[in-house]
């Protein structure tokens, strides 16, 4: 199964990721972890990258394009994958769809999980993640069992640039200017599946593995 996740920031995408391909046994592969890992190790891509995040704006496509096919042309996604925070223009869509042709290969589907403004912004300003290990929590609906410090590795826990509320916003006005348009592209070629994100978790994944049930 060949998998578009779609959704505003704060939606839940990495959540309902793990669950996906925890049942379906495919590669979960997110722009955001791939951004970051270049970030961390301080690559020239990285520091451009960087660059674009910290202030919300989008990473230009050559260079998102590039990392992603060097991504998804490795043996282990040969049973298929979710892609997670690609594409996020319709350029990146046309690009993807192109690139899979060429290598005999078509999308199953786009699924896009639904959440409205007011509930995003302070899911993710109150998102704390660990630099160390990579676990995340919620300083409401998911805090560590000791304030600042993490549950698995016991590092001390930071809030990303990108979380910070006033990033937020602009992060999601930037999805709706450039990603949102996605939905009506993917509808036109009868590949959109809408989910209702604003929903406890588990309801979330409920709804999510009866749509994906109905492609296969």
């Amino acid at each position: 199964m060949r998998l578009v996740l779609l959704g505003p920031p704060g939606a839940g995408k990495g959540t309902q990721a793990k669950k996906i391909i925890k049942d379906w046994k495919v590669v979960h592969i997110s722009t955001g972890d791939l951004f970051r890992a270049n970030i961390k190790n301080e690559t020239e891509l990285g520091k451009k990258v960087k660059a674009y995040l910290d202030q919300g704006q989008l990473v230009p496509d050559e260079l998102t394009i590039a990392l992603l096919w060097d991504r998804l042309d490795r043996e282990d996604t040969e049973n298929g994958y979710i892609l997670d925070g690609f594409p996020r223009t319709l350029a990146q869509a046309k690009a993807l769809d192109e690139g899979l042709k060429e290598r005999g290969q078509a999308l199953d589907g786009a699924l896009a999980l639904v959440v409205p403004f007011d509930v995003l912004v302070p899911r993710l300003a109150g998102r704390r993640v660990c630099p160390e290990c990579g676990a995340s929590f919620h300083i409401k609906d998911q805090p560590p069992k000791k304030e600042g410090v993490c549950d698995l590795c016991g590092h001390e826990l930071i809030q990303r640039d990108d979380d910070r509320e006033s990033t937020v916003a602009q992060r999601i006005r930037v999805y709706e200017d450039s990603t949102a348009p996605l939905l009506d592209y993917y509808r036109s070629q009868g590949k959109l599946i809408e989910v209702d994100g604003n929903q406890p978790v588990d309801r979330v994944a409920d709804d999510v593995q009866k749509a994906l049930q109905e492609i296969q």
